[in-house]
């Protein structure tokens, strides 16, 4: 990838200081910005480097206010947003880097199953019986496509993915490297012996459009019916998703997160690292749970902010806090009391 201020100008509307024919082959924080490496600058608390940094160009705000010249190797580029606009060629620079189309051997798909335009199969991937995946999608090497699965447009399966039989992708999704979808539910019943007989699981995971799953991530499939992640959702590396489990739409959950059995999750929650909701109850929408906190009941009331475990609103959990936090001098008081009492 190469781009001259000048094409860097015209694709985020922006003003250019400096020489418009300097080109960067890369992008970088603007601390190591090096010749040839374009950067930006949104908060000021970086604005020093500014003067200092080698970078070929940097993108700034219009309003940003410099002190003094920069080097003269240095190009501006002044824009609206500055955040935004390298976000943009983040972006833009991502496609290009994952531009990969065609299929690579040894790779195994059935003759049953149809790829839609501009796909891409990486060496050592199968694809079964009956699958169908749309338009330009990626499915890296080493992903396994069970059989009867549906894969829609633009979706990218990163190396070393597994969907399981029967499953259902969107639009517009992103499975990151060696998750599991439409693994078994941990579904058991005790027998007369003292042993445990498996309960088949027989239903599959539905995933909507945009949404995005980190790696090492599993979502299992349903007893019956199926196990949903709604529109927009965005799942973590490490999270795990029981069976019949919804979550909802635009629903975020941060690593190490899991959901138990037959949960449903409301649209607009976030979940933070390690939280943990139990089994067969209802999140309703735009609920908040901190890290590691630990739902253990049915959460009603919408935008609720819960923590601890077991978990309850943020505001009395805080005033608790600062108590238990003081024991150990309030016992210490208890016992002083005690003793003048005695005496």
């Amino acid at each position: 990838m190469e781009f001259t201020a000048l094409q860097v100008a015209g694709l985020l509307n922006g003003k250019i200081e400096g020489n418009e024919n300097v080109s960067v082959s890369k992008l970088a924080k603007i601390e190591e910005g090096t010749l040839d490496s374009l950067c930006f600058l949104s908060n000021l608390l970086y604005l020093p480097y500014i003067y200092t940094t080698d970078a070929s160009i940097v993108i700034l705000n219009h309003d940003t206010k410099l002190d003094k010249p920069v080097k003269p190797t240095c190009t501006l580029v002044r824009v609206d947003d500055a955040y935004s606009c390298f976000a943009k060629l983040l972006e833009m620079y991502n496609e290009m880097k994952q531009n990969k189309t065609g299929i690579e051997q040894p790779s195994f798909i059935s003759s049953s199953a149809k790829l839609g335009t501009n796909c891409y199969v990486g060496a050592f991937a199968y694809i079964g019986e009956n699958v169908k995946i749309g338009n330009n999608c990626k499915i890296y090497p080493q992903c396994y496509v069970g059989d009867n699965v549906t894969i829609g447009d633009n979706c990218i399966l990163f190396p070393g993915v597994k969907i399981y039989y029967d499953c259902v992708i969107g639009n517009d999704c992103t499975v990151h490297a060696s998750t599991v979808i439409g693994s078994d539910g941990f579904g058991f019943a005790p027998s007369s012996d003292n042993n445990y007989k498996k309960v088949p699981q027989i239903g599959n995971v539905v995933i909507e459009d945009h949404v995005e799953i980190g790696s090492n991530t599993s979502i299992d499939r349903a007893t019956m019916g199926s196990t949903i992640i709604r529109k927009g959702a965005k799942l973590d590396n490490l999270v795990q998703i029981a069976h019949n489990v919804e979550i909802g739409e635009n629903t975020v959950l941060a690593g190490g997160a899991f959901v138990a059995g037959s949960t449903k999750v409301g649209k607009n929650v976030m979940m933070g690292g390690q939280a943990g909701i139990v089994g067969h109850i209802k999140v309703a929408d735009g609920v908040k749970i901190a890290g590691q906190s630990g739902v253990g009941a049915t959460v009603e009331k919408e935008g609720e902010i819960l923590q601890g475990s077991p978990a309850f609103p943020v505001g009395e959990y805080r005033r608790s806090y600062v108590l238990f936090r003081s024991l150990q001098k309030l016992n210490d008081r208890i016992r002083d009391l005690e003793r003048n009492l005695k005496k």
